[in-house]
């Protein structure tokens, strides 16, 4: 049982790294699609200001912020519902499996999130609450809509993942019951 705390603790460590990492690159990205993005919402809503030596790395801090809890929770739901696993080693499989097919997740809808946003979002005629000042209307909302979809995909990702460690749970149960049927064949 220590080792599976031990391995729960490092699922949880990993998975806030890698989504802050993640959050970091993401938002350069998204601030290359839209820099109003940032001047005149994120970084406001974060309280920050970017001088323009320091903006890039502001924006990663940014990054950083918003995605570090996010982490934090997908390692902790992940690495309890692996500790279900009957072996520390098939535990380490199944939550850090989890937690990478969330990352990945992640990334492709949020690269779906560009495409959506370039292609569908920005075109609507909508009155949406923007700001005012935009001179750039339709990339403010691929960048917002390329956030919105790597939240969604890191949701989606999460449920993804519990069903995956659940059939790695069904697997490694079944295969206990072969083995045991092949060594005390019942009569």
């Amino acid at each position: 049982m220590a080792k599976k705390i031990g391995l729960l603790i490092l699922i949880v460590i990993i998975s806030t790294i890698l989504a802050s990492i993640y959050g970091i690159f993401h938002n350069q990205i998204s601030y290359s699609i839209s820099n109003e993005y940032f001047t005149k919402f994120k970084l406001e809503q974060f309280g920050f200001v970017a001088y323009p030596d320091t903006v890039i790395m502001t924006i990663g801090v940014v990054g950083f912020l918003s995605t570090w809890w996010f982490g934090l929770l997908i390692g902790l739901v992940n690495g309890l519902v692996g500790m279900i696993q009957p072996t520390p080693k098939i535990m380490w499989k199944s939550a850090f499996g989890a937690t990478i097919r969330t990352l990945l997740i992640a990334i492709g809808l949020g690269i779906v999130g560009i495409l959506v946003g370039k292609f569908i979002i920005s075109n609507l005629n909508t009155n949406w609450n923007l700001p005012a000042d935009l001179t750039d209307r339709k990339s403010f909302l691929t960048a917002g809509t390329m956030h919105n979809f790597s939240y969604l995909g890191g949701i989606v990702g999460l449920i993804y993942g519990i069903i995956h460690q659940l059939k790695i749970k069904k697997a490694s149960a079944q295969q206990c019951i072969i083995l045991i049927t092949l060594i005390n064949p019942c009569k």
